[in-house]
């Protein structure tokens, strides 16, 4: 579940593009802990109660965002800048208290590092009932938000125009992240909750263009490697459970990121080699309608490879009637620039037919005035031929 609800939130996260406010989300919670453990140790000797401990994380977590925010919003600094500020200064002050909660003597701080790599085989019945009921209900509230927090991520005014509260929806999706990190801590710890969020979305972004997609691709890769991760540190005590889940859902991403159909190293390689075969093809049909000589040897044997010219070089009928027809078809395409410069198409590369980009009448009344234009054409050459 939390792996599920951590890759789906992830997904609006890297959409924004937030994905190192997460990490210093998670930074951030060290102060806290350490703090929450002092106070609860001081009053009752037991410093290790987890939702008092999830609850000064999720202070201080809270308080660096709301720094982060401030120190882009009101000064001139950067995001990344910001970001970077509030990680390093609220990790240092974590780790100095943490070394004062080591001194202590009381409190049992035994166990308190679990907080930083994460810890699964240790967890108790409670702790971890605590989790899921944190992670369902963060699940549950990205299903409501889904719609809005989609137009925000895509485009911000569009919303605020739209009647979307967007600062509103901006502290929703801060409240999401925040609560995630507090959730993970235990799990993943502190400093690698950051893969817990943005991996499962990225090796998502590979598999789809669609939002929606995506989430649901994201949470699936999240709550499977999380398992995966989660099951290989619990048979093996000397194993971190967040270092093993990070390499789970790395393996996850290199997966997607070599053999999915859609963005995938593989497919975009597929992509870009048989445009250049159709760029050859185009080149080479225009060539042979000059009838000029080709030199590329490619071209030849993609001019082969379709029936248009024979192994000793000689066109065919069919090659002479394609190239005819591409040739027409470039003249269409500089036609429809000349008349409507400002289309969407035209800065396309023309590899298709005109006739599959345009309506059947658009293309009709374009075709109409390049025959037109060619009678002209002729009509004007002839006049000049018997002056």
């Amino acid at each position: 579940m939390l792996g599920a609800a951590a890759g789906a939130i992830g997904s609006f996260i890297l959409l924004r593009q937030r994905s190192l406010a997460s990490d210093a989300a998670g930074h951030a919670t060290l102060p806290g802990l350490a703090a929450a453990f002092i106070i609860m140790a001081l009053i009752n000797g037991d410093g290790r109660w987890m939702p008092g401990l999830m609850l000064g994380a999720a202070s201080t977590s809270a308080l660096g965002l709301c720094c982060i925010h401030l120190m882009a919003s009101r000064t001139r600094l950067h995001q990344d800048t910001a970001i970077a500020a509030v990680l390093s200064v609220f990790f240092g002050l974590g780790v100095v208290m943490l070394t004062v909660v080591q001194s202590l003597g009381t409190g049992r701080p035994a166990g308190l590092n679990s907080y930083l790599l994460g810890s699964a085989a240790g967890m108790l019945r409670h702790e971890a009932e605590i989790i899921t009921l944190l992670a369902l209900a963060t699940g549950f509230a990205i299903i409501m938000l889904h719609r809005p927090l989609t137009l925000f991520c895509f485009d911000s005014q569009h919303a605020s125009l739209s009647g979307i509260p967007i600062r509103m929806l901006d502290l929703a999706l801060s409240g999401l992240l925040l609560a995630l990190v507090v959730t993970s801590l235990k799990v993943v710890g502190l400093v690698l909750s950051v893969a817990l969020c943005i991996i499962p979305a990225v090796a998502a972004r590979f598999w789809t263009n669609r939002v929606k997609t995506m989430v649901l691709v994201s949470a699936g890769l999240g709550a499977g490697g999380c398992h995966v991760g989660a099951a290989l540190s619990s048979t093996a005590h000397s194993l971190p459970t967040g270092a093993v889940i990070t390499l789970c859902l790395f393996v996850l991403f290199l997966i997607s990121m070599l053999i999915a159909p859609t963005n995938g190293m593989t497919a975009t390689w597929l992509r870009q080699r048989r445009y250049q075969q159709q760029v050859q093809l185009r080149q080479g049909l225009l060539t042979l309608e000059r009838q000029e000589p080709i030199y590329n040897n490619t071209t030849l044997r993609l001019l082969r490879k379709a029936g248009w010219v024979r192994p000793n070089g000689v066109v065919t009928a069919a090659g002479k009637l394609a190239a005819h027809n591409a040739r027409r078809d470039e003249n269409l395409w500089a036609l429809y620039r000349r008349l409507h410069p400002d289309a969407a198409h035209v800065q396309q590369p023309h590899l298709q037919s005109l006739r599959q980009c345009l309506p059947a009448e658009d293309f009709l009344k374009l075709e109409q005035h390049y025959q037109l234009a060619n009678t002209e054409k002729n009509h004007l050459a002839l006049c000049q031929v018997s002056g």
